[in-house]
């Protein structure tokens, strides 16, 4: 049934297939084809515009007209059958865009000296990591134990890689630059099809970092999850300045400490 109702329009003019609008949209609504960010069908948008921010060309618009109503089951329905189609190439190229997982290993040197802390591998298995970036459908996402900090973290931090990273998948963004409403849908979209097993959120003491526990947490919710959760506060000297861990129920892991 069509009414007239908002909707997002695409410039093609202006568009360069980057698909950062793809990832933001979470119902689906957005692809890339030949090489141009294209509507799949005008039922599974929302008309909200969660990808309006994203657009680095100001290719995407919300208009009045008449269009197919939309349809929430329907978009269930397109995002069970996306789940299992290869990622189309970009066509921009650019590697931020472009999933990979890597194989780590630890080399004789570092295995030899535990104790020193930081070693000359990096602890990272995948990319992209900014959370405006990474598909909810990512391979690396299934069953993964998450790390989600706060841009700062690793900076601050001395020792991430071996005291937060190693053994996760990381998001990295940032709580007080970014719009939290497209956060809480992505991460509302990961725990409810990747069983994650637990999850660590790493912030910096400042107060614009505080939100991003907040927008983990609401995310769990919304996807109806009970993931065992942990908030970890480091100082501006990088130090850890506080822990703090939801309980998590009986059948699922406890998250062990992050030693100093």
């Amino acid at each position: 049934m069509n009414a007239t109702r908002k909707i997002i329009r695409i410039d093609e003019e202006r568009c360069d297939g980057c698909g950062l609008c793809v990832t933001a949209c979470a119902e689906g609504a957005i692809r890339i084809i030949d090489g141009k960010a294209r509507l799949v069908s005008e039922r599974y948008c929302d008309g909200l515009g969660a990808c309006l921010g994203e657009c680095p060309r100001g290719a995407l618009d919300i208009v009045e007209r008449e269009a197919d109503a939309f349809d929430e089951q329907a978009v269930v329905e397109h995002l069970k059958q996306e789940e299992t189609l290869e990622p189309e190439p970009l066509a921009c190229g650019c590697p931020g865009t472009h999933l990979q997982t890597f194989l780590r290993t630890v080399s004789c040197e570092e295995a030899d000296r535990p104790a020193a802390g930081i070693g000359t591998s990096s602890a990272l298995g995948h990319w992209p990591v900014q959370i405006r970036l990474v598909p909810p459908t990512a391979p690396f996402l299934r069953g993964a134990r998450l790390l989600v900090a706060a841009d700062c973290v690793p900076v601050a931090y001395p020792t991430f890689h071996r005291d937060f990273l190693d053994g996760r998948v990381v998001l990295i963004g940032c709580p007080k630059f970014d719009d939290p409403g497209p956060y809480v849908e992505k991460f509302a979209r990961i725990f409810a099809g990747s069983e994650i097993r637990d999850v660590t959120v790493a912030v910096m003491e400042v107060p614009c970092c505080q939100g991003l526990p907040m927008m983990v947490r609401k995310g769990i919710e919304m996807a109806g999850k009970d993931v065992p959760l942990k908030k970890v506060v480091i100082g501006t000297d990088g130090s850890i300045r506080g822990e703090a861990s939801k309980p998590a129920p009986p059948t699922l892991p406890v998250i062990e400490a992050v030693k100093a």
